[in-house]
């Protein structure tokens, strides 16, 4: 075994940096949450300008630009499903949802893993003597890409709609008890 490279060793600094943000990504999705409507105006603008971003840079491979279309089709779809099975709720403490965690769990774990094995797949390649392919060119991880941020911008999007359907309600009243 040979020396070890500046790529390896940004490789290995990366996967826990990705374990650990997937961590606090699941552990974010689960249980009951407070509504925040900034943060799914953030969620409904952010992910958007990023998918466009990584579509201008795949221009040049248009079965990557395909996979990524795919799975912004796939993620908005698992996010109106998601929506359906979301339960909401309008207290006089405020707007809360519990979302199913299954589907964004997945999503995020299926994208973390995709990543690292990109990562590793990219490596190999350099480490054989041949060239690295670009990283955005893949279409089965642009699909994943694309299922995850369209997931994302749609739930928040249906987040926004919900809360903005309430806007003048009043919170209901605890009934005698």
């Amino acid at each position: 075994m040979g020396p070890v490279t500046a790529q390896q060793m940004i490789v290995v600094a990366l996967i826990p940096l990705i374990a650990w943000r997937l961590y606090r990504r699941v552990r974010g999705m689960i249980g009951r949450q407070t509504s925040r409507m900034r943060r799914h105006w953030t969620a409904v603008v952010f992910f958007p300008v990023v998918a466009l971003l990584i579509a201008l840079v795949t221009l040049a491979y248009p079965p990557a630009l395909a996979g990524l279309g795919a799975g912004i089709a796939a993620g908005v779809g698992l996010a109106i499903w998601g929506l359906k099975l979301t339960r909401f709720e309008h207290t006089a403490e405020g707007y809360f949802y519990t979302p199913n965690a299954h589907i964004g769990v997945a999503l995020s774990v299926l994208f973390a893993a995709r990543i690292v094995w990109r990562i590793f797949e990219m490596e190999s390649f350099a480490g054989a003597g041949g060239m690295p392919a670009h990283f955005a060119a893949s279409p089965l991880t642009l699909a994943i890409f694309g299922a995850l941020v369209a997931y994302y911008t749609t739930y928040a999007a249906g987040l926004l709609r919900w809360r903005l359907r309430l806007r003048d309600a009043p919170p209901p009243t605890p009934g005698p008890g």
